[in-house]
C-alpha cells in the first residue's frame, strides 16, 4: 500500500505528468457537460420514457454514458468513431492500398487515422439522420418531421460526435494518452454508481431480513471482485516463445547471440470480438426500434418481433419457464460469434508469415524449430491454441452478467463488455504513465 501511495506521489510531483492529468480531467468535465446539453427540437421527456420501455438499447446507451437516453448533443458520442475504426481495420485485409499504409510506419498510420475521421463523420451523418427521421415519425420531435427539424438534429449530433472525436485526439496528444478509450471508460464508469446503488437497494437493503441482505452483499462483492481479477489475468496473460539470435563477427567484434522472446497474448483480440458480436445483435434491434417494431415474446407476435426477441440479451437465461428459456439460443449463437471473431480479428492483426520472415532476416530462430515454413506453422499452431483459451475466457466474462441478469433480474449497465473495457483501459493507461516515468529517468530526458 505504501508503495502504491509513493508511486502516486511521484506521478503527481512530476510536472509534465501533473499537467497531463489535469488536462485530461478538465477535458472529461467538458464531455460530461456536453452529455447534459439537450438536443434542440427533441422532447427529452418522451425519449426517456421510450428508453425505459426499450431496455434492449441499454448496451448502446451505456457506451454513450447515458447521453443517448438523455438525447443530448453528444447522443452519438464516440460510437461512430469506434465503428469507423473497426471498419478501417477490417478493410486493411481487403484493400491492398490500406494494407500498404498499415505497414508503412508512422506516415501510414496518420493516413489511416485521417480516413477513420472522414468515415466517422459519414457514419455520424447517417446515424443521426436515421435517428431524427425515426423519432420524428413516432412523434418525438416537437416540430414533427420537417427539413428544418431533421437538419438541426443531424447537424447537432454530427457536430457533437466530431467534437468528441477531436477531444479524444487532444487527450492522446496533450493528456495521458488513449483519448478515445479514456472517454469510453469515463462514459461507462459514470453509470456504475447508479447501477451499484440499484443492486444494493434491490438485494441488500430490500432483502426480507438482515441475514439475507448480508449474504446477498457478500455474493455481489465476490462476483464483481472475481470478475475484475479474472479480466486482469486474461488481459495480462501471455505465452512467451523463446527466440535465439545467431552471433556473427563484424571486424574484430562479435555481435548477436542474444536471447529474446515473442509475447503472444492469450486475449489477443481484446474486447473486439464481444463488440463485434454485440453490434451484430444490437443493430437489427436499434433499426427496428426506430421503425416502431419492438422485440416480443408474446404468442401473437410477428416473426420479426420473435426474431428480435432471440437477439435481445434481456430474454436470455430466463429460468422462470421453458417457453422463456428457449430464447437462450440467442446466447449460444452470441458465444459462437465471439469465438469466431476472436480468430478472425487475430488473423488480421497477427501475421505468423511476416514474423517468421523478419526473424529469418535478422538471424533469429525458435530453438528446436527450423526457420521459414516450419516456424510459421509452429507460430500458427500455438496462436490457434491460445486464441481458443482467450475466446473461452471472453465468453465466460460475457456470460456471467447475462446469466445473473436473466436468472435473477440483476439488470446493470456494467456487463462483461463494459468490465473488459474498463479494466483494459485502466491497465493500458497505467502502463503509459509508468513508461513516461521511466523515460524521464533516462539520461538526457529528465527536465
Amino acid at each position: 500500500m505504501n508503495n502504491v501511495i509513493e508511486k502516486l506521489r511521484n506521478v503527481w510531483m512530476t510536472k509534465d505528468l501533473r499537467k497531463r492529468i489535469i488536462y485530461t480531467l478538465l477535458t472529461l468535465i467538458v464531455v460530461r457537460i456536453g452529455c447534459q446539453l439537450p438536443l434542440p427540437g427533441v422532447d427529452s421527456t418522451v425519449i426517456k420514457d421510450f428508453f425505459e420501455q426499450n431496455s434492449s438499447l441499454d448496451l448502446f446507451n451505456q457506451l454513450t454514458g447515458g447521453s443517448f437516453s438523455e438525447m443530448s448533443i453528444f447522443a452519438l458520442n464516440i460510437t461512430p468513431y469506434i465503428t469507423a475504426s473497426i471498419i478501417i481495420q477490417l478493410l486493411t485485409i481487403a484493400i491492398p492500398r490500406l494494407e500498404e499504409l498499415h505497414k508503412d510506419g508512422e506516415e501510414g498510420r496518420k493516413k489511416l487515422a485521417e480516413y477513420t475521421r472522414y468515415l466517422s463523420i459519414i457514419l455520424a451523418v447517417m446515424e443521426s439522420a436515421a435517428m431524427a427521421i425515426g423519432f420524428g415519425r413516432q412523434g418525438y420531435l416537437t416540430d414533427g418531421v420537417t427539413f428544418t427539424s431533421v437538419a438541426i438534429c443531424v447537424v447537432s449530433l454530427t457536430a457533437g460526435a466530431s467534437f468528441l472525436m477531436w477531444l479524444g485526439e487532444q487527450i492522446t496528444e496533450n493528456g495521458i494518452g488513449n483519448g478515445i478509450s479514456i472517454i469510453l471508460l469515463y462514459n461507462i464508469v459514470s453509470r456504475m454508481p447508479q447501477d451499484i446503488q440499484s443492486l444494493v437497494e434491490k438485494y441488500v437493503t430490500g432483502a426480507s431480513n438482515i441475514t439475507s441482505g448480508i449474504i446477498a452483499g457478500i455474493i455481489i462483492t465476490v462476483i464483481l471482485v472475481g470478475m475484475v481479477v479474472f479480466i486482469i489475468y486474461l488481459s495480462d496473460g501471455e505465452r512467451r516463445i523463446n527466440v535465439q539470435y545467431s552471433s556473427k563477427t563484424i571486424g574484430r567484434r562479435r555481435v548477436g547471440g542474444q536471447a529474446s522472446y515473442i509475447p503472444l497474448k492469450i486475449n489477443t483480440a481484446g474486447v473486439i470480438p464481444i463488440i463485434f458480436a454485440g453490434s451484430l445483435f444490437q443493430m437489427p434491434i436499434v433499426i427496428a426500434s426506430f421503425a416502431g417494431v419492438q422485440p416480443s415474446t408474446a404468442k401473437s407476435a410477428s416473426t420479426l418481433e420473435k426474431v428480435l426477441a432471440y437477439l435481445n440479451q434481456n430474454n436470455w437465461c430466463d429460468i422462470s419457464s421453458l417457453s422463456k428459456f428457449k430464447y437462450t439460443i440467442g446466447l449460444v449463437v452470441y458465444i459462437a460469434l465471439v469465438i469466431f471473431f476472436a480468430y478472425f480479428y487475430t488473423a488480421i492483426t497477427f501475421n505468423p508469415q511476416e514474423i517468421s520472415s523478419n526473424m529469418k532476416k535478422q538471424g533469429g530462430f525458435i530453438p528446436g524449430i527450423r526457420p521459414g515454413k516450419p516456424t510459421q506453422d509452429y507460430l500458427t499452431n500455438v496462436l490457434n491454441n491460445i486464441i481458443m483459451i482467450g475466446a473461452i475466457g471472453l465468453s465466460f466474462v460475457a456470460f456471467v452478467p447475462i446469466f445473473f441478469s436473466g436468472a435473477f433480474g440483476a439488470n446493470v449497465s456494467f456487463g462483461g463488455t463494459s468490465l473488459i473495457i474498463v479494466v483494459g483501459v485502466i491497465l493500458e493507461t497505467l502502463k503509459q504513465i509508468e513508461s513516461r516515468m521511466v523515460v524521464r529517468h533516462y539520461k538526457g530526458f529528465s527536465s
